[in-house]
């Protein structure tokens, strides 16, 4: 049984239009809590399956220099089959969709493997590692201190059909070059990686981990921790200019875990972890009417999570279990805990299913 508290914080409103009143909604317990890594949970994906989406998956990551990359279903049971063990450090993980190679699409899932400066790609749903030992990035730079891949994410772009893979460090230059963005690109050889560009600046206050792409609106957000959360394009014909910075005060510490729910092709929520507060702070995905790029706070959500750095949401009905969608976040237990998107939405936010817009 979900307990839940609405407690009643702000209201206010921004340029000539009114935010929706914020509100913390508080101790929501998750419907599952997936089965124990070795080490230490880091960052999950989500994997939505094309005919039956209650054979859904769920990746986590176990990061340890003898880490792994954790395959569970939906209820959260891992699936031992499928878990890829022998992964030094893997960081952050990601799922793409429709990688063409030779006369097959295929979908597929990329980690960081952070003591190589490698990408690790395999195939879904089976598991098979696409190039064996992996993808060397950040090539050429500057000593190891900036070769420490943390965050990933990737881009699919709807006007070329391209993919791309966009890798952040834990440290960095404050330049506007902090993340690398690469294209896939498929040769007689196989998979390989194409630098297009560098780009988002970074404080240097902490350091950037969570990295996330709205494919539909072509933009990348990313933490930069104690700071706030930049937005750019995620197009590399559209430029390097930052687009916003928002989040920068209400945090109690680090900003982490960024992932986006979707209640139309334009519209829905920007999630990002308050590590340090257990709460998830909630932002309007599509802006304000009179800025796209003005994200004001619309809630805060406390969460049973604890100092959750990694998360993922699919506004995707995955059958009975997960009708109006699902939300997975880890917490610092070894776990990732599994919640109902309406769970979630309590009064405050809406549901993909019986959105307004």
């Amino acid at each position: 049984m979900v307990f839940r508290s609405f407690i009643f914080l702000l209201a206010t409103s921004f340029l000539s239009c009114s935010a929706p009143k914020q509100e913390t909604i508080g101790s929501i317990s998750p419907s599952f809590v997936t089965d124990t890594v070795n080490f230490d949970s880091d960052d999950p994906a989500i994997w939505v399956h094309p005919t039956d989406p209650s054979q859904s998956l769920i990746l986590g990551t176990d990061k340890d220099s003898i880490g792994a990359l954790y395959v569970f279903n939906l209820q959260g049971k891992v699936i031992d089959s499928l878990v890829r063990r022998g992964i030094q450090r893997p960081n952050n993980v990601d799922v793409g969709y429709g990688l063409k190679l030779g006369t097959t699409k295929m979908d597929f899932a990329v980690t960081g493997e952070r003591l190589t400066s490698r990408l690790r790609f395999f195939s879904l749903p089976d598991m098979r590692e696409l190039v064996p030992g992996g993808i060397e990035i950040f090539e050429g730079e500057v000593g190891p201190e900036f070769r420490d891949l943390m965050g990933i994410a990737l881009y699919k772009s709807p006007s070329t059909g391209k993919q791309y893979v966009i890798a952040g460090r834990k440290n960095g230059p404050a330049d506007g070059t902090y993340l690398w963005q690469y294209e896939l690109q498929v040769s007689e050889t196989g998979l390989q990686l194409s630098l297009v560009r560098k780009f988002g600046n970074f404080s240097a206050k902490n350091e950037i981990e969570a990295i996330a792409v709205d494919t539909e609106l072509g933009y990348v957000y990313y933490s930069d921790e104690g700071v706030g959360i930049r937005k750019y394009y995620a197009e590399p014909s559209q430029g390097n200019a930052e687009l916003a910075l928002f989040g920068t005060t209400g945090f109690t510490e680090d900003h982490e875990g960024i992932s986006i729910y979707t209640l139309d092709e334009k519209t829905g929520y920007v999630l990002v972890s308050d590590q340090q507060a257990n709460l998830f702070q909630v932002f309007p995905r599509e802006g304000t009417p009179e800025n796209p790029h003005n994200h004001p706070l619309i809630s805060k959500i406390a969460l049973s999570t604890n100092q959750s750095d990694g998360s993922e949401v699919s506004s995707t009905s995955l059958g009975n279990l997960f009708p109006k969608g699902v939300f997975v976040a880890m917490s610092d237990n070894k776990t990732f805990q599994i919640y109902r998107w309406e769970d979630l939405a309590g009064k405050q936010l809406k549901s993909r299913n019986n959105s307004n817009y």
